[in-house]
């Protein structure tokens, strides 16, 4: 069986000559992921092959996450590095991440949106983080997207088994 990979960062250049690289962090758990011991791969742009590391130095630098990987003493054993994304393996996943009302990404997207008669809305498609609160895009037939914060009030109810959400979407919103 394939395995299933999640993005949790971007290597978006070197830092200095020691090997360490700048990463920005894609994940919620930013703390869990990069830790000391650590396996993450690398998913370099245009090739197919995941570059497996192991994480063996950890610090943050304006905004970033420097990272270090055990056999790369130096810049020019991560230069290659430059641009990847960052993934995890989904057993590395852990439900205890979570609180109650909490998910994943991937498990709320592509799940069937229903309002509060159960009437098919439409599908998750993505999810957006622009600030306090994550917006849920749902793609609809023959209507544009419909963008539904992450609040109580809205998502009424998520239940993965049935692959469904109940939504009660607030006037004005569906315009």
């Amino acid at each position: 069986m394939k395995a299933t990979y999640y993005n949790v960062g971007k290597i978006v250049n070197t830092q200095g000559l020691k090997g360490e690289v700048r990463v920005i962090p894609i994940t919620d758990f930013p703390e869990k992921r990069f830790k000391k011991g650590n396996k993450v791969y690398a998913k370099l742009d245009k090739k197919p092959d995941l570059v497996t590391l192991v994480i063996d130095g950890v610090r943050k630098h304006k905004g970033f996450i420097l990272l270090h990987f055990e056999n790369h003493p130096s810049i020019n054993d991560v230069e290659y590095l430059k641009p990847s994304l960052l993934q995890i393996t989904e057993d590395t996943l852990s439900d205890d991440d979570l609180k109650p009302g909490e998910y994943y990404y991937h498990q709320i997207i592509g799940l069937d949106v229903y309002d509060r008669d159960q009437q098919l809305i439409g599908i998750v498609k993505e999810i957006l983080s622009p600030g306090a609160n994550d917006v849920w895009v749902v793609a609809r037939d023959g209507k544009s997207d419909l963008l539904l914060p992450k609040i109580d009030s809205v998502i009424k109810q998520v239940n993965l088994d049935a692959h469904r959400i109940v939504v009660d979407i607030p006037e004005g919103l569906d315009e």
